[in-house]
C-alpha cells in the first residue's frame, strides 16, 4: 500500500487494522503527516502544527495495540481541529490577527470528547476571521485554497478542515456551523459533513444559546461522519442547551427501498448554477436506483427568507464580533470588521422578524418532511467562488445573475435558521473546473438516523469518494 493509499484509509478501515497489527497508529501518524508537509505549500489549510507531539502520542497508541489494552474509540487517529475551539495550553487564533498570540485556559467540550476517546490532534486548521465567511483567508494566515483547484476556495468557515481531508493531510476533522461552515466546505472539497439538530452535540457560550449554532465531523466517508459524531454528541452538564437522552448511531442500517424522498433544486430562494442541477440530478437517479421514489415539491418559502437569516447572524454572531470593533478595528479583515458594524446596528425588530420567518419556513417543511423521508437539494448553489474571493467588494454571478455575496451562493442557511432538522452533506460530482458539488440530506426533527441511513445507501451506491488516485486531488 503507498502512503498516499494510507493517507486516505477510511479511519473504519485504520483502526481495524490497529487491532490485527497489521498497521500501526506510528506507520499512519508518519503517513498523514508527511501529506501534509507534501501539500501544505500548496493549500494553506493549517494554522497550528503539532505534529512532535502527535508522533510521540502515535507510539503510545503503538504500544496500546501492541500490548492487547483496552483502546479507546478514536485511539490513535489523527484529528484535525477547526482553529475556533480551544484546547488548554495551545494557541487558538480564530484566524484573527487580535487573538494570535492567545494560548487556551481550557479545553472545549467537544475537544475534551476527541482527546478521551483517544483522537491526536496533529493539526489546527484555518478558518477565516472569526469564522464569519464562507471563504477562507485571513490577515494573520494568508489564503487558504481548494487542493481540487487551487484558484477557488476550500469554503469557509470550516475551510482548512475540508482541504486537509481532502488532502489526505488528516484522518477526521472537526467543524462548526452557523450559516452552512460545515456543509460548505464538505460540498466544495468532495466530502462529507454533518450538521447536527441544535443541541445534540455540546457548543460553549454564548453560541450554545444560539440556534443557528452547531459543531460537527467532518470526514471522507459516510460510517467514518457517524464514527465521530458518535464520540462528540451526547448532553455535557456545562451545556444547558444540550438535549438528552445521547444518541447513538449504527454505522449499519437497513437500505431505503420504498422511501419518499422530497426534492428542492432551488428552495425556491436561489439561482443555481447548470452544473450543480446536473450533478444533482445524476445523484437523484441514484436514489431511485435503490428504490426510492423521487419527488419535486414546492417550499413555498419568500425571496426574502435569505435577508432574514442574514439579520439573525448579524444580531447575535455579529454583535459578538462588534465587542472587538472599538479597539481593533485597524487589525480586522474587510468581511469580519464590515459584520461587526452590522451587528452594532442590527436591531431587536430585525432579530424577531427572522425568528418569523423561520417559523414561516418551518410551517411547510415541517408538514411535507410528515409525508417524505427526507428533503434532498444542493448544498452550493455554485461549485465555489475563488479563494480570495472579499465579500464586501466582489459579486458573485450564476447563471449571468448576480446574487447575495454573503450566503447567496450556498444554500445552507435555511437549515440553520430551521436548526432542529440534521442535514448531512454529500458529494455529487464534480465540476468542469474540477471542484466538487454535493447534495444535502435534510431530516425531520432531530431524525438524524434518517439522513445517516439515506447517505450510507447512497454512498454504498456509488463506491464511496477518494477511494483511488484517480478520484483524488492532484496536489
Amino acid at each position: 500500500m503507498s502512503d498516499q493509499d494510507l493517507c486516505y484509509m477510511s479511519a473504519h478501515e485504520a483502526l481495524r487494522r490497529f487491532r490485527d497489527k497489521s498497521l500501526s497508529p506510528v506507520e499512519l501518524m508518519s503517513a498523514v503527516i508527511a501529506r501534509a508537509e507534501a501539500t501544505e505549500p500548496h493549500i494553506n489549510a493549517i494554522t497550528y502544527r503539532h505534529f512532535d507531539e502527535a508522533m510521540d502520542q502515535a507510539r503510545k497508541a503503538e504500544a496500546k495495540y501492541a500490548r492487547g489494552a483496552r483502546v479507546r474509540p478514536l485511539e490513535g487517529l489523527a484529528i484535525a481541529v477547526k482553529d475556533e475551539s480551544y484546547i488548554k495550553g495551545r494557541p487558538t487564533s480564530n484566524g484573527s490577527l487580535i487573538l494570535k498570540d492567545y494560548v487556551a485556559d481550557h479545553t472545549s467540550p467537544v475537544n475534551e470528547r476527541v482527546l478521551r476517546a483517544g483522537g491526536i490532534v496533529h493539526a489546527r486548521t484555518a478558518t477565516p476571521e472569526f469564522s464569519c465567511s464562507g471563504v477562507c483567508w485571513s490577515r494573520l494566515w494568508g489564503v487558504s485554497r481548494n487542493p481540487w483547484n487551487t484558484v477557488y476556495t476550500p469554503g469557509g468557515s470550516s475551510g482548512g478542515a475540508g482541504a486537509v481531508l481532502a488532502a489526505g493531510s488528516t484522518t477526521l476533522a472537526t467543524g462548526s456551523d452557523i450559516g452552512g461552515s460545515i456543509r460548505i466546505p464538505s460540498s466544495v472539497n468532495g466530502i462529507v459533513g454533518f450538521k447536527p439538530p441544535y443541541g445534540r452535540v455540546p457548543e460553549e457560550p454564548p453560541f450554545n444559546l444560539d440556534f443557528y449554532s452547531h459543531n460537527g465531523p467532518m470526514a471522507r466517508e459516510v460510517r467514518d461522519t457517524i464514527l465521530l459524531q458518535n464520540v462528540m454528541a451526547g448532553p455535557h452538564p456545562k451545556d444547558i442547551a444540550t438535549v438528552r437522552p445521547r444518541l447513538r448511531l449504527p454505522t449499519e442500517m437497513k437500505p431505503i427501498a420504498g422511501w419518499k424522498i422530497a426534492v428542492s433544486m432551488d428552495l425556491g430562494i436561489f439561482e443555481v448554477d447548470e452544473e450543480v442541477q446536473r450533478n444533482t440530478r445524476a445523484a437523484l437517479d441514484v436514489f431511485r436506483s435503490l428504490g426510492a421514489t423521487v419527488e419535486e415539491v414546492d417550499l413555498g418559502w419568500p425571496k426574502e427568507a435569505l435577508s432574514a437569516a442574514i439579520h439573525y447572524l448579524e444580531h447575535i454572531f455579529g454583535a459578538v464580533i462588534g465587542s472587538v470593533l472599538e479597539e481593533s478595528a485597524e487589525d480586522m479583515t474587510t468581511y469580519a470588521r464590515a459584520f461587526a458594524e452590522r451587528g452594532i446596528a442590527s436591531t431587536a425588530t430585525d432579530f424577531v422578524k427572522s425568528l418569523e420567518m423561520a417559523g414561516r419556513m418551518y410551517q411547510t417543511l415541517g408538514p411535507l418532511l410528515e409525508k417524505y423521508n427526507v428533503l434532498i437539494c444542493p448544498t452550493m448553489a455554485l461549485p465555489a467562488v475563488e479563494a480570495e474571493f472579499d465579500q464586501t467588494k466582489d459579486q458573485p454571478i450564476i447563471n449571468g445573475r448576480p446574487v447575495d455575496p454573503f450566503l447567496g451562493w450556498g444554500m445552507t442557511t435555511p437549515f440553520n435558521m430551521l436548526s432542529r432538522c440534521p442535514v448531512l452533506s454529500v458529494p455529487s460530482g464534480r465540476a468542469s473546473n474540477g471542484i466538487p458539488t454535493g447534495i444535502q440530506i435534510v431530516g425531520r426533527t432531530y431524525s438524524d438516523r434518517d439522513v445517516f441511513r439515506a447517505a450510507l445507501a447512497f454512498e454504498d451506491a456509488v463506491g464511496g469518494w477518494l477511494r483511488s488516485a484517480k478520484d483524488r486531488p492532484a496536489i
